[in-house]
């Protein structure tokens, strides 16, 4: 019995809202037409040819599902041969990566090995200079002993009882040794 009080009051409670809310509406329809009319703009061409078919046959539900799965088809392969193109694709990719890493490494080991091979032909120079300035030292002291060697047979054939003729073997050595010190690479 409560309830139904309860409910009976809260109906007539509704009632009396909504008859309310009629009352404060406006009741001069000219004024509340202010807004353009939705219906003309919906239907302008636009909007219209989004929803309808681009050909202008009429054609029925069967061949529109047949043209739509024939599209259907076709976009599901070109999508299968897009994924294969992906597919390839990445596998080139990881093959590329591959051999960067390899050459990576192989020009590390070639540059290390260029590094080496500069450092010993850098040695070498160093030794080829310090032999040639040791050569054209001794250049001096070779000739003094060579010298030393003619003068050794001069005094030599002497002895034996050869004539010589000093004179001219001390004028060609002082020429030779004045030849060299004009000509200290020679």
């Amino acid at each position: 019995m409560q309830n139904n009080k309860k409910n009976a009051c809260s109906l007539i409670l509704l009632i009396s809202l909504f008859l309310l809310q009629g009352c404060s509406t406006n009741q001069n329809p000219e004024e509340v037409n202010d807004y353009p009319d939705m219906t003309k703009l919906l239907q302008g061409d636009s909007v219209v040819s989004r929803f309808q078919e681009p050909d202008t046959q009429n054609s029925t539900v069967l061949e529109s599902a047949i043209e739509l799965s024939g599209k259907y088809a076709s976009l599901s392969d070109e999508a299968s041969l897009m994924r294969q193109q992906n597919q390839d694709l990445i596998g080139q990719n990881t093959r590329l990566k591959e051999q960067i890493t390899n050459f990576e490494r192989q020009l590390q080991q070639t540059q290390k090995e260029l590094k080496e091979a500069n450092e010993i032909l850098i040695e070498m120079r160093v030794e080829l200079n310090n032999w040639k300035t040791d050569v054209l030292g001794f250049r001096n002291e070779m000739r003094n002993a060579e010298t030393a060697q003619l003068e050794a047979l001069l005094k030599i054939l002497q002895v034996l009882g050869g004539e010589t003729k000093t004179e001219t073997a001390q004028r060609q050595t002082t020429t030779n040794s004045t030849f060299a010190s004009l000509n200290p690479s020679g």
